[in-house]
């Protein structure tokens, strides 16, 4: 038998062996509830209350997935991980969903398993200082000498590395695996700088003993689109995922909101209705594996984009970030949903 006779006849033998892709979708049906890794607690994005309840964007998309599925956004399970701990928990089954304000990079993209596609917050790495320990440093690049606390097990590792290599600048690395240890190692002195992603420096700067001493340096030094992550080999709870984001963003766009989603469902305009899956012949919900009205259930129930954005990161929060770059395409932003037809 010549060699490549052996090949062609193998490859069916190996198809056949190879295991089915898990069917997320249909687990999670059946266990009735969402598993959702999430940060340990970064304020706006997940943090638990004094009664331990869940707020924030990512903790949102999450609600809004079981708001997809169940029509109710409390059918999640939330699990803190730490930065160690967040890849291992989604590649093991632990979690369905890690929504922890992970950067969508290419090798995370490929050798550690996973899919990205949405994003739901797009950031960058920055500085902060004490402006009482620092005075008159208005730039990273000031920071000659300085001490810097980081999180191991994160991008920004790296990315402080290379820009202070690149700028010639010289710094001393004071490393922690949790936010929290960086959090009160910054605030106890231990360190002269916190690196993190801006919207993180913020949420830090809020639980710090002044909150106005504390300045966020212009520089913006990466790219760190923030989004879902889910296992690779399951596409369908990988459409899910994805989509979720997407309907909020369409929500967005088309005016449909909390406050009038049960109206826009009667008098909507013909794409009004197709997305809250009102038109006879619908099929956006089916073909995801879920109910006509998916879309119609998670705003009801969690908002759309910008409403979620506002509440927990925007205006309406604490932390008052400006829209930016995370506003629609439609006003110079970067969220931008395929069609939902």
């Amino acid at each position: 038998m010549t060699e490549l006779l052996k090949l062609v006849l193998a490859v069916p033998l190996l198809a056949y062996a190879m295991p089915a892709a898990a069917d997320t979708l249909d687990n999670v049906k059946a266990a009735g509830f969402v598993k959702c890794g999430v940060s340990t607690g970064v304020s706006g994005f997940s943090a638990p209350n004094d009664k331990g309840e869940w707020s924030g964007l990512d903790v949102d998309l999450c609600r809004a997935v079981a708001a997809a599925i169940f029509d109710d956004p409390k059918a999640v399970k939330f699990s803190p991980l730490s930065a160690k701990e967040r890849f291992t928990a989604i590649q093991s089954g632990e979690v369905d969903i890690l929504q922890y304000n992970t950067t969508w990079s290419l090798s995370r993209d490929t050798a550690l398993g996973l899919n990205f596609r949405a994003v739901n917050y797009y950031d960058g790495q920055g500085f902060m200082i004490n402006s009482a320990k620092l005075p008159g440093v208005k730039s990273a690049r000031q920071l000659d000498g300085a001490s810097v606390c980081i999180q191991t097990g994160t991008t920004s590792e790296l990315n402080v590395a290379d820009y202070f290599k690149a700028n010639k600048i010289e710094y001393t690395p004071v490393v922690f695996e949790k936010l929290e240890e960086i959090q009160a190692a910054y605030d106890s002195g231990r360190c002269d700088v916190v690196t993190i992603d801006q919207s993180a420096l913020y949420s830090v700067r809020l639980t710090l003993a002044n909150p106005a001493d504390h300045i966020v340096l212009p520089e913006v030094i990466s790219k760190e689109p923030l989004g879902s992550a889910v296992r690779q080999g399951d596409d369908k709870w990988f459409d899910v995922v994805s989509w979720t984001h997407y309907a909020m963003v369409t929500a967005e766009e088309l005016g449909i909101t909390q406050a009038n989603v049960d109206d826009m469902k009667v008098n909507g305009n013909p794409e009004v209705k197709r997305v809250l899956g009102q038109e006879a012949d619908s099929k956006l919900g089916a073909e995801l594996g879920l109910d006509s009205d998916w879309v119609a259930r998670i705003v009801k129930h969690v908002g759309n984009y910008g409403e979620v954005f506002e509440r927990n990161v925007g205006a309406g929060s604490p932390l008052k970030i400006a829209r930016g770059i995370n506003a629609l395409w439609t006003n110079g932003g970067l969220q931008y949903a395929p069609p939902l037809r």
